[in-house]
C-alpha cells in the first residue's frame, strides 16, 4: 500500500509542476504609449499603440515654410507600426511637409514612468517636402526623443 501512496504523491506534484510552468506566461512588453519631445522647445510628439501593433498619434510642430512660419501645427500620422522595440511611421502632409520615422523604443535615464526619458525613441527621422518645381526634397537626421512625464498634460 505504501509504494501505491508514494506513486500517488509522485503523480500529484507532477501535475501541480506541469500546471504552473504551463501557466508562465512571457512577460508583457512595455506600454511605449504617450508623449515624446519632438525637435524645438514646445514640440512633442504623441504617439499611440494600437491592436496588432499599429501606430497612431500626431506631431504638434511649430512651422517652418513661409506660409506657416512660426503657426503651431498638428500632423497626424496616417500609418506607422510598432513590432515589440521597433517603430516606424509616416505622417499626413501639411502645406507640403510631411515625416517618416524609421527606429526604436528603448529605455531612459528616467527611473519611473512618471520621470521625464523614462523611454525613449530614437532613430531617423526624414522630413519630406515639395519644392516650386513638384519635387520632393529629404532631409533625414538621427535623433532621439524623451518621454513626458506619464502625468503631465500637453504643453500649451
Amino acid at each position: 500500500m505504501r509504494p501505491r501512496f508514494a506513486i500517488l504523491l509522485w503523480l500529484l506534484g507532477s501535475s501541480v509542476l506541469l500546471c504552473s510552468a504551463q501557466q508562465t506566461t512571457a512577460p508583457a512588453s512595455p506600454d511605449y504609449s504617450g508623449m515624446y519631445s519632438f525637435l524645438k522647445e514646445g514640440e512633442f510628439i504623441q504617439i499611440t499603440i494600437e491592436e496588432k501593433g499599429a501606430v497612431s498619434g500626431f506631431i504638434s510642430r511649430y512651422g517652418d515654410s513661409p506660409s506657416d512660419k512660426g503657426s503651431f501645427l498638428d500632423q497626424f500620422i496616417k500609418s506607422g507600426n510598432a513590432d515589440g522595440g521597433k517603430l516606424n511611421f509616416t505622417t499626413e502632409s501639411i502645406h507640403g511637409v510631411w515625416f517618416t520615422f524609421d527606429g526604436t523604443f528603448g529605455r531612459g535615464s528616467g527611473k519611473n514612468p512618471d520621470d521625464e526619458a523614462y523611454f525613449v525613441v530614437r532613430g531617423t527621422l526624414t522630413r519630406l517636402s515639395t519644392d516650386e518645381q513638384k519635387k520632393t526634397v529629404s532631409q533625414a537626421r538621427q535623433v532621439e526623443f524623451k518621454s513626458f512625464p506619464r502625468d503631465t498634460s500637453p504643453p500649451q
